[in-house]
C-alpha cells in the first residue's frame, strides 16, 4: 500500500497569528518595563493607551478585530479606569481573573447547553468535526480557568513587581505551551482533506 501523505502545514496561518501576537504582547511589555522606572500607576496609564493601540493597529493590518482581544480591551480600560481614579491597584491585579473567569464562564457554559463557542471565534480559520469543537472548547475554557485561579493566588499573596512579571514572561510561555499542545487534537479531528493548522494562540492581555 502506498505511504499516507504527510499532513501538510497551512503556513498561510502562520503570519497573521505571530502579528497578532505581537500586538498582544506589545501591550504587555509596554506595562512590565513602565513598571519597573515608574509604578503600577503610570504602568497602568501607559497599558491602557498601549491597548488602544494594538486594537486600532490590529484593525488597521488584519481588517479585523478578534473578540477576545476586544473583550479584553474593555476589561483593561475599565478596571485600569478605577485604578487610576481611586488609586487602588486591586483593580487592575483582579482584571485577569475576571478577564479569564469571563472567557472560562462563557466557553464551559456553552458546553453545558451543547454550544461549542470556540468554533464562532475560529471557525473561518479551523475545520474540525464536531467532536474535535467540544474538547478545544473544554480546554481553553479549563485552561482560562487555570490562569483565573493562578492569577488570585499571585496577587494576593506577592508583591506587585513579582506579579507584574510573572503575567508577562510566565503567562505568555505557559499560553504558547498550552496552545502547541492542542495541535494533536487540531490534526485529529480535522477533514481528512484538511491541512496541518497552527494552532490558536489566546493570550490574556
Amino acid at each position: 500500500m502506498p505511504n499516507q501523505a504527510e499532513p501538510e502545514i497551512a503556513w498561510d496561518e502562520l503570519r497573521p497569528q505571530m502579528i497578532k501576537l505581537g500586538l498582544e504582547l506589545g501591550p504587555l511589555v509596554v506595562f512590565f518595563i513602565v513598571n519597573s522606572r515608574a509604578d503600577i500607576f503610570a504602568a497602568t496609564a501607559w497599558f491602557m493607551g498601549a491597548m488602544v493601540v494594538s486594537l486600532l493597529a490590529s484593525w488597521l493590518i488584519l481588517r479585523k478585530i478578534a473578540v477576545m482581544p476586544l473583550v479584553t480591551g474593555v476589561v483593561v480600560l475599565v478596571f485600569g479606569g478605577l485604578t487610576l481614579w481611586l488609586q487602588d491597584e486591586t483593580f487592575i491585579k483582579m482584571k485577569p481573573t475576571i478577564t479569564n473567569g469571563l472567557f472560562a464562564a462563557v466557553l464551559l457554559g456553552g458546553l453545558l447547553f451543547g454550544q461549542s463557542l470556540l468554533k464562532y471565534v475560529f471557525g473561518d480559520v479551523y475545520k474540525l468535526r464536531p467532536e474535535g469543537w467540544s474538547k478545544l472548547t473544554l480546554n481553553w475554557g479549563l485552561f482560562f480557568l487555570v490562569l483565573a485561579v493562578i492569577n488570585e493566588v499571585l496577587w494576593r499573596n506577592f508583591s506587585t513587581d513579582f506579579w507584574v512579571t510573572f503575567k508577562v514572561w510566565g503567562v505568555m510561555p505557559l499560553t504558547v505551551l498550552f496552545s502547541l499542545s492542542q495541535l494533536s487534537l487540531l490534526t485529529k479531528y480535522a477533514p481528512p482533506s484538511e491541512p496541518t493548522h497552527v494552532p490558536p494562540v489566546v493570550v490574556e492581555t
